[in-house]
Parts: C-alpha cells; structure tokens; sequence
C-alpha cells in the first residue's frame, strides 16, 4: 500500500508528527529518535500501537505491521493483546520474581530475600497479573496510596522495588517511555515526600526497667532466653546475633568480629565483650552442638528469627520488640553515661559522617567501646530485689 512517506522522507524528517496514510504515524522526537505508531479505536477508546524504531524498522516493513494490525481489528481483535500474547510479554509478578532471581546474589541474607518477595506480593498484590508494558502511574498510585502515611517506611521500599523491576522490564525491551514508579520529578508530586511522614518506631524497654527484666531472663531455661540477653548486651540486631558462628568469637580477645555481609551498613563490624556476655558464650560451649553459637532445633541451624520474639511475648512486657532494645542501650549511653556519641554511634554499628570523614575515621575505637559496653552490662546486671523497679514498656524515639 503506497503512502504519504518516503524512506528519505522518515531519514530526514524533523522533529514532529507525520502520517502515511492509515492511521500510521512517523513520530520525531526532539531529540531526532523516531518512531512508528499506528492509531485505532478500540472499543470506543482511542489506542496507539508501537510499531517499533523508525531505525530499526524500514518504511516498508511498517506499512506491513500496520497492515496485519488492521487486519486484525477487521476480525474483532485487539492487535495490543494479540501481540503480547505471541511476543510473551510478562506479566508484572513474572518479571518480579524473574528480577528477585537476578538481584538474590547481593542480598545480604534470606531474610532480605524473603522480604523483597513479600512485600511486593503483599502490597504490590494489584499489579502482579497486569502484563509489565501496560501498568501506569495510576495503578502504581493506587498499590501505594493505601499504606503511604500508615506504613511510610514499607511504602517507601516497595515503590523502589516496584521501579526497579519496571526499569528492568525496560531494559529488556518491554516497556517504552518513563517508569511511572520513578520518585524524582513524578511521584514526588502526587504523594506526600516520605521525610514528612511519620516514621515506624520499635517500641523499647525503658532502661531503668532492664536490670529487672534480666533478672527474669536468667530463670527461663531457654537458648532464646540467652540470645536476647547477648542481644541486648552488645546493642547488636538479632539477625547478627542469630547468626553468630563460633569461629568469629575470640575468647582470648574478648571480642566477636561480624562479617560484612550479616550487617547491615555490609562492612565488618568487630564487638568487644562484655564479661558478662563472655559467661553467656561460655556456658553455651560447654553445650556445643552446631556451628552456630545459638542454634536451633534443626540440625546446624540457628535459632529462628521469631525465637527471641516468643521470648519477649512469654515475659509479658506488652509490644516490647528485640530491636528496640538498641534504643533502650542509647538513651542510657545519652542520659546516664558520659561517653562521647560517636562512640555510642559505633557500637550500635550506625555509619558516621560523609565519605571523607569516613576516610579519616580508620580507628573502631574498639578499647573506648569495650569500656562503654562494660559499663552498660554493669548498668543492666540485676539489682537486688529491694531496689528492683517494675517493668513497664516505652515507644523508642
């Protein structure tokens, strides 16, 4: 079919909008990429076809995809389906999974992995059957709308999880145009920036309340019972302490090395050791079993991630969570110690100051935390029954 364009015409033309003649259109943008669309109605809305580069595509070949389109339309079909169907374009879970696959070797531990899957399965849910070239700012509005203010946090992971397998659904040729997930210059003007929003909190303990609290801890016979108490005596976060192996404690030193990869800043972190926490080690390798320091029921496995958890819940403190026991060790670090905060920072393994700064900062003042967790286990030993306080339970700031 003989049309309004010549293939010097599509080489040459400036930027701007050419048709050849049946709703087939030369697209010139302004940066001279090209483009053929083919334009029809579809059930009463107007729809546009990409029908490939201009580059890519000669002049003659794209009359002939046009040509097979309308021939389509003729018989009652929509040439957009027919041709994911046949081109196997994912659906957006398909491309998800396919995308958690790719990225699962940089994840710092299964339970990264576990929570990048469920967390776009959970509130992602609408997107999921939706093949990846068809979704569009409002469905990515409408996944997070409803946790944006009440879960700010969570929200905020899943729209960047949700742009980077939109990005590569892009990148492996299944969607043309802007990612309507980005944040910069797009969501950042429909939705609320999350610094505005309310933050999570992990409720803690007061820290007046842990001298008693402790002393409940060491009447439970339990592994669990002396993993959150090593847990709250080096400020450490479960996933660090749970997967402790044996081979990173030196008794000798006093001091337990975490590798890059359980923390969550992915650099080495070395804990000095309180006497007390060394006693806890201690009594556990006279039962040694397993590679693991705290292990679990399941042969060379640790304990499970909800054992220190169930702890907490069988001790009645209310929604106290292992977590928040890092907030309980920096308010009494700020309110009763004397120790300057960037070594409080360090022992909570927080990342201080700019690259440069960082350059600088080569020392982990390993001595200077020592005597700071020496004087937290003290702090926190068990007081006598007369002077114990009461446990009640706090919201960490």
């Amino acid at each position: 079919m003989a049309g309004n364009l010549t293939a010097r015409k599509v080489e040459t033309a400036k930027a701007g909008k050419y048709s050849d003649g049946g709703n087939l259109y030369l697209i010139v943008g302004p940066t001279g990429a090209r483009k053929w669309v083919l334009r029809f109605t579809w059930r009463g809305r107007a729809k546009e076809m990409g029908l490939g580069s201009a580059v890519n595509v000669p002049l003659v070949d794209a009359r002939e995809k046009a040509a097979d389109a309308r021939r389509l339309i003729a018989r009652g079909l929509n040439p957009i389906d027919e041709r994911k169907r046949s081109d196997g374009v994912p659906t957006f879970g398909e491309m998800a999974d396919s995308v958690r696959g790719s990225l699962s070797a940089g994840f710092r531990n299964e339970k990264h992995k576990a929570q990048w899957k469920s967390t776009l399965e959970t509130y992602a849910a609408s997107l999921r059957a939706k093949p990846v070239d068809t979704i569009s700012t409002d469905d990515v509005l409408a996944a997070l709308k409803p946790i944006w203010t009440t879960k700010a946090e969570t929200a905020s992971r899943v729209r960047g999880r949700i742009e980077k397998v939109l990005d590569a659904a892009k990148a492996k040729g299944f969607r043309e145009g802007e990612n309507p997930a980005r944040w910069r210059g797009h969501l950042d003007h429909l939705l609320p920036k999350p610094s505005k929003l309310a933050r999570g909190h992990h409720p803690a303990m007061a820290y007046e309340q842990l001298p008693a609290f402790i002393a409940d801890l060491r009447l439970r016979e339990a592994t669990a019972a002396l993993a959150l108490e090593f847990c709250i005596l080096t400020a450490a976060r479960s996933g660090e302490v749970l997967g402790m192996l044996w081979s990173e404690i030196d008794f000798d030193k006093k001091t337990w090395t975490v590798p890059a990869k359980r923390m969550k800043a992915g650099r080495q972190h070395r804990v000095p050791l309180s006497s007390r926490a060394v006693a806890i080690l201690r009594q556990l390798e006279k039962l040694k079993t397993s590679d693991f320091v705290f292990a679990g029921q399941k042969r060379n496995r640790p304990l499970s991630n909800m054992a220190m958890d169930m702890m907490l819940r069988r001790t009645k403190v209310g929604d106290v969570t292992v977590h928040g026991f890092r907030s309980s060790f920096r308010d009494w670090a700020g309110n009763v110690s004397s120790f300057p905060r960037e070594i409080v920072e360090t022992a909570l393994a927080h990342v201080i100051g700019d690259k440069a700064e960082q350059a600088y900062r080569r020392s982990d003042a390993l001595d200077k935390r020592r005597k700071l967790m020496e004087a937290w286990a003290a702090y926190c030993e068990p007081k006598t029954a007369a002077n114990a306080v009461p446990i009640r339970r706090r919201k960490s700031h």
